[in-house]
């Protein structure tokens, strides 16, 4: 059986908060959230390289004018250059931030019993829904402080953009974008609730959900922390 695709439709009226629809008998709403601004700010816009970028120009500019012997030449020059710069950055910074922001404040993360729903978009607002029968698996990776991000895995038969999904997919899966909950609080709570739901999920269709803890130490490539679920039902 074709298990069923993701799809995402522009909504303007949420009869419940980030479902772009009534819930069908039997579906409960099992947790809900949103991207921590700051956390996805560092960690999807990557603000803390641009900072370092930035910076790294203005020394740069230090250094080529002291070779250059002109350091004590026109200390005026330098300091205005360097103000330019910072101000460059700092301008960039807060465009990032600031995004970051507002796409924390339109999204809507919902786990059901039977599916996971993204509503995202900061300009035109879209609800992905996936249903646990299109999610062959999902992995955990956490950042600190309890924030972390969810990439779903989702079998090869499903499509779905990447760039209709960005921020929320995993970086660099161009072929097969994973759709991602991003710089949630409290990752860890909420990817053993959807281990579970997709284990009980697993459990109605009669197949198998395995949830696994990769060994100790990670490989270098893995995220730490990672946690990763498996074989979700067919």
């Amino acid at each position: 059986m074709t298990p069923p695709r993701a799809t995402s439709e522009e909504h303007d009226f949420e009869p419940i908060r980030g479902l772009p629809g009534v819930l069908p008998a039997g579906e409960t709403i099992l947790w809900q959230g949103a991207p921590h601004w700051a956390s996805l700010a560092v960690h999807a816009l990557h603000v803390r390289l641009v900072t370092l970028y930035f910076a790294g120009l203005i020394v740069a500019q230090g250094v080529g004018a002291a070779l250059a012997g002109n350091a004590r030449a026109a200390p005026a020059i330098l300091l205005g250059e360097a103000l330019w710069t910072g101000l460059a950055g700092l301008v960039g910074v807060g465009l990032l931030c600031l995004f970051a922001w507002l796409v924390a404040r339109t999204s809507v993360y919902t786990i059901t019993n039977r599916r996971v729903v993204l509503r995202i978009g900061v300009a035109i607002s879209k609800a992905v829904n996936l249903p646990f029968a299109i999610i062959d698996g999902a992995a955990l990776r956490q950042h600190g402080a309890g924030a972390g991000d969810i990439p779903l895995h989702l079998k090869t038969t499903t499509r779905a953009g990447y760039v209709l999904l960005w921020p929320h997919v995993r970086p660099w899966r161009w072929a097969q974008p994973e759709p991602m909950l991003r710089a949630i609080p409290n990752a860890g709570e909420v990817a053993a609730l959807l281990a579970d739901a997709l284990s009980a999920h697993a459990a109605e269709a009669g197949a198998a959900f395995k949830v696994m803890a990769p060994a100790a130490p990670a490989p270098a490539c893995a995220p730490t922390g990672e946690l990763v679920l498996q074989g979700a039902a067919q």
